[in-house]
């Protein structure tokens, strides 16, 4: 299995909002199953929560150069673009950035292949993730409405595991640099999808964005789909970067999914 990008290992973490880097703004912990399995992440709470406010939640997925027991790497791209457009919108949300430990997957299937059929039982890490979702769904003042999945590289192929096997549960989904199941497409249909990928990606074939969206469009999506031309691999800052992009991912709302 070809690495994604061995240039992701190094974390910094030095962007800062109002003097704060990523890594004070967020709280470590480690969610643990009742069978003892454990997961750690890292989360982001607005320092006041008004008593009655209901938040939106983001589940974010790194890529694979930020895998790790570290329980920080997770933190290098991402997710100080989505704080601060919520502290520069004035609309706070919550943010849930999980861990992959090392030599494990979102998605247990190769990167550089073409297709995938999704496996029939979620990784590890990607069970882990969605109890954890659905955990902090329950004890947070979470708008059940306004849940989100979003990840680049092993974690866009993540974004699209993600709602292809909770296809109720997300209010749209924004893989960058991913790849999923083309046959999942007609159970996806009803999510607002934002596709991103680079037209000269090296670690990612493009195909695998632009298959989904053609099954996507195939079966009366409305999902988009924004082609970098001439990018390689690293879209995921003018993805994150761009506060129209991010006005539009926090502007969903639920809809139901087909019977």
């Amino acid at each position: 299995m070809k690495p994604i990008a061995t240039a992701l290992v190094a974390c910094t973490l030095t962007a800062t909002l109002y003097g704060e880097t990523v890594r004070e703004l967020t709280t470590p912990e480690v969610f643990k199953t009742a069978s003892g399995e454990t997961i750690s992440y890292r989360i982001y709470l607005p320092k006041s929560i008004p008593a009655g406010k209901k938040l939106p939640l983001v589940l974010f997925l790194h890529g694979a150069g930020e895998r790790g027991n570290d329980n920080s790497s997770q933190l290098k791209h991402g997710v100080m673009p989505l704080i601060k457009f919520c502290t520069s919108t004035n609309a706070p949300a919550i943010i849930l950035a999980p861990q992959c430990p090392n030599d494990m997957q979102w998605v247990n299937v190769p990167w550089s292949e073409k297709s995938h059929t999704m496996p029939a039982e979620p990784s590890q890490p990607m069970k882990l993730a969605l109890a954890l979702l659905r955990e902090k769904m329950k004890t947070l003042p979470v708008d059940s409405a306004r849940v989100y999945v979003t990840g680049l590289s092993m974690g866009g192929y993540g974004t699209w595991d993600a709602i292809q096997r909770e296809p109720a549960l997300f209010a749209a989904a924004m893989p960058v640099c991913g790849g999923g199941d083309t046959a999942c497409a007609p159970a996806i249909k009803h999510i607002p999808i934002w596709v991103f990928h680079g037209e000269q990606d090296g670690a990612v074939p493009v195909e695998r964005s632009r298959d989904m969206f053609k099954a996507l469009q195939a079966c009366g999506s409305k999902a988009q789909y924004r082609e970098y031309p001439g990018a390689g691999h690293d879209v995921w800052s003018s993805t994150y970067d761009d506060p129209a992009v991010l006005a539009w991912f926090f502007a969903q709302r639920l809809k139901p999914s087909p019977r």
